[in-house]
């Protein structure tokens, strides 16, 4: 039988790019999205063989829907070996302006509750079966924090910290626990960005890096390697050099009627 992964964000961007990857290699998908009809018209458009895949409706942002999306998935094709939280979102923010803090609340309900909540329905099942491997999508800008960008980089510095808990608390169990950190990569999300985006790696060859990561035993990879350096320098500037280096950067767009 073909193995299975459960992939969230896989409307666009790298959740797409993994499960193009994924789906090549000869694997089933489980797609939770928040406009299901859409990305199952996406999908047929593709010429994927309706077999080898299903959408479920769900939003992440929502506890209850997420959770309800894994055990329909468990329950019509069974417990993935995989499953991706990848689902994820950033907005600038100015801790100044009060609507503001409302982008932040989303921002974490997203980014982290909405990890916790993707792998929920699976951790016992795993547990159970003694196999299986959650992967969490972080990135470099959980590494130091970004003018304008506090929501974002602060929500990616809780899934490192997270996934590191989690990690411990399934050692022994069979069920791995893997963190990707993804540098700058090539999506519709990166291209609203305002400033320079060094090693910026198309969305297809950070997800080819990403699956050999997992299959590699990997428990925390940033992509691509040369961000991983540039990130252990950033992490040992004192801040003083940190803060002149980042002085006069273009901040995050901020919501838009914000």
């Amino acid at each position: 039988m073909a193995p299975l992964v459960f992939i969230t964000g896989a409307s666009s961007g790298i959740g797409q790019a993994l499960a193009q990857r994924y789906l090549a290699a000869g694997w089933h998908l489980a797609l939770p999205a928040r406009r299901p009809a859409e990305l199952s018209a996406w999908a047929a458009a593709q010429g994927w063989p309706a077999e080898r895949w299903r959408v479920y409706g769900a939003d992440v942002a929502a506890v209850d829907s997420i959770v309800a999306a894994g055990q329909a998935c468990i329950a019509e094709q069974g417990v993935p070996q995989v499953v991706i939280a990848n689902a994820g979102i950033s907005v600038g923010m100015d801790t100044a302006e009060r609507a503001d803090l409302d982008v932040m609340a989303r921002t974490f309900a997203v980014n982290n509750l909405g990890l916790a909540a993707t792998f929920h329905p699976f951790v016992e099942p795993m547990r159970q079966r003694g196999s299986g491997t959650l992967v969490g999508i972080a990135s470099v800008a959980a590494i130091r924090g970004l003018p304008g960008h506090a929501a974002y980089c602060a929500s990616k510095a809780g899934v490192v910290s997270y996934c590191e808990s989690l990690r411990g608390e399934l050692r022994g169990s069979g069920v791995r626990v893997v963190t990707l950190l993804p540098g700058y990569i090539d999506t519709p999300l990166t291209r609203q960005n305002r400033y320079a985006m060094p090693f910026l790696l198309p969305a297809d060859a950070f997800a080819e890096r990403a699956v050999r990561a997992i299959e590699s035993g990997a428990s925390y990879r940033v992509i691509p390697w040369q961000m991983a350096v540039v990130a252990k320098l950033l992490r040992l500037l004192p801040n003083a050099w940190f803060d002149r280096a980042l002085a006069g950067r273009p901040r995050k767009a901020r919501q838009r009627g914000h």
